[in-house]
């Protein structure tokens, strides 16, 4: 399963939104991408004779674009000392996340919200602006970013996302990255609002993404699972496979 992920996802990357190209520069693949988008490195083929200069080659082209990146850090990225390197060439960690990924079909079907909740699919811009409420309320972040991200996908063609109303109030939210061409389809984003915390509506986000990418076809769902997400997704049937790290070169 992590070699189809590297395979599909890393190796064979498609850029995420318009303006955005992916590059094959030697023994890396990175995303080139506007200002507002997601720049860096996706995946790499190094060892301990050719790290070092691969890693300043990115810095410097990067630089040169005025952009900085993240190089995208999994734990059995080789060589064994690779994030050594990148601190020592002025990288930051962030903190790490979990690589995990289900079978959609092997996921339990139930999974709905709380009573007095319903999920709405975000189809305009009223719909990004209630993601955007929930996404500052959740995690602290400034709507423009969250605007521009969404705004972006969604012209990409490539993007599910629902918010979680209760009432007139937006309590949680989520999307999903579609992946023409491979089996995976990601999750992301799923936040809710500190009030609304504990009663189900990220596994019923879940469970409403999965039924939305096995309607398309996918076969798997992947997330990058932070340790409050992480035994949630383990108890629904998710399997992690590896660390993830960003590191953040600015």
């Amino acid at each position: 399963m992590l070699d189809l992920f590297d395979r599909e996802l890393r190796r064979g990357a498609r850029p995420d939104g318009p303006g955005a190209v992916i590059e094959r520069a030697g023994d890396v693949v990175r995303q080139v991408a506007p200002a507002d988008g997601w720049n860096g490195v996706l995946w790499s083929a190094l060892d301990e004779r050719t790290a070092d200069a691969a890693i300043a080659e990115q810095v410097r082209h990067y630089r040169a674009l005025g952009r900085p990146f993240e190089w995208k850090l999994y734990g059995h990225d080789r060589p064994a000392d690779l994030d050594r390197r990148l601190l020592a060439a002025g990288f930051t960690p962030e903190p790490a996340e979990t690589l995990m990924v289900a079978e959609i079909a092997r996921l339990p079907a139930a999974g709905e919200p709380p009573e007095g909740v319903r999920l709405v699919p975000v189809t305009d811009a009223d719909g990004v602006e209630l993601m955007a409420e929930v996404h500052e309320r959740a995690f602290g972040a400034t709507r423009d970013h969250i605007r521009a991200l969404l705004r972006g996908q969604f012209a990409a063609g490539a993007l599910v996302a629902v918010v979680a109303m209760a009432g007139d109030e937006p309590v949680s939210a989520a999307r999903m990255d579609l992946h023409p061409g491979t089996g995976f389809a990601s999750l992301w984003g799923g936040g809710t609002v500190p009030e609304w915390r504990g009663r189900g509506l990220y596994r019923a986000l879940v469970a409403h993404r999965a039924r939305e990418a096995a309607a398309r076809g996918y076969r798997y769902l992947q997330v990058d699972a932070s340790d409050q997400s992480r035994p949630i997704l383990l108890r629904l049937g998710f399997e992690a496979l590896t660390t993830t790290t960003p590191y953040v070169h600015d």
